[in-house]
Formats: structure tokens, C-alpha cells, sequence
């Protein structure tokens, strides 16, 4: 499929690839985007295996930097507990991360991504140009090796 991707299919319209990105199964999306990672030269870690992976589909080295990956197909916005939650492993790890989804992103998920700078989102127009090989301005910025700002923890007192 990553061939297709980059060959025949990268001039197919958007709403297209979306939909067959959203009907694939769980564990081939994963590795259509850690064999797009591939593609671009970069390492990539893949887990052994797919249950009670803690979270984590897989890891990429850009820049000498590992970066954990999160994969989601939704069809609508994005949960925005799932964001954090990922945002928290991340920050755990002391590794930045790549919420990687084919739905929406909803201004709270954004904000949320926001707080600590431990991960990036890539969807939309990003997501299709790291299926096809385009250039990802987005992937560019992340590959800066910035510190993790550790964001506040708010506790629900009882």
C-alpha cells in the first residue's frame, strides 16, 4: 500500500485516500506509516508484538531523536482524553511523540498538545504528504531537539 501511495494513487483525491486509510485494519495502518517513516531514510523501532503494546505502535529516530508513535483511524474528531493520555505517556518516557490520526483535531486536542510540546500531531494535508513523500513541514519543525516542558498535573482532591 505504501507503494501505491507514492506511485499511482498520490493524485487521487484527498477524500479518497481518507476513506481507504479509515477502512483499513488497525495493525496495516500502523505499518503503512512506520514503512512510510522507512521511506524517508529515518530508523524505526517496530514492537513485537501489537497487544498490550502500553499505547505505544511503534518508534521513529529523526534527527537522532526517538520519537514514540500513536496511530488512530477515526472518522470524526479525535478524543481529546486520548491526546493527553498520549501526551502523558510521552512526557513519562521523556520522549517526544506523533499522534498520528485520519480524523479531525479539535481545539481542545490542539490546546492539550500545546501545554507541554512533547507531541505533535500529524493529520490531514500532513498525514497524506508522509503517505506520498511529500515534503512535511510540520515533521521538519518536530525534528528540532527541544526539551520537554513538563506540564502541571491537576489532581481532583476528594
Amino acid at each position: 500500500m505504501a507503494s501505491q501511495f507514492c506511485g499511482r494513487d498520490r493524485m487521487q483525491p484527498p477524500q479518497l485516500l481518507y476513506a481507504r486509510l479509515r477502512a483499513m485494519d488497525p495493525l496495516a495502518f500502523e505499518e503503512l506509516l512506520l514503512e512510510s517513516f522507512e521511506r524517508r531514510g529515518h530508523t524505526v523501532v517496530r514492537n513485537r508484538r501489537y497487544t498490550g503494546d502500553g499505547g505505544i505502535d511503534g518508534q521513529v529516530v529523526i534527527n537522532g531523536a526517538t520519537w514514540l508513535i500513536q496511530a488512530k483511524r477515526y472518522a470524526s474528531a479525535i478524543q481529546p482524553e486520548h491526546v493527553v493520555a498520549f501526551d502523558t505517556l510521552c512526557q513519562s518516557r521523556r520522549c517526544r511523540g506523533l499522534f498520528i490520526h485520519t480524523g479531525r483535531t479539535g481545539p481542545q486536542s490542539r490546546f492539550s498538545v500545546s501545554l507541554s510540546g512533547a507531541v505533535r500531531i500529524i493529520s490531514g494535508r500532513a498525514l497524506l504528504a508522509l503517505l506520498t513523500g511529500e515534503p512535511i513541514s510540520d515533521l521538519t519543525l518536530a525534528a528540532g531537539v527541544e526539551p520537554v516542558r513538563s506540564t502541571p498535573q491537576i489532581r481532583k482532591i476528594r
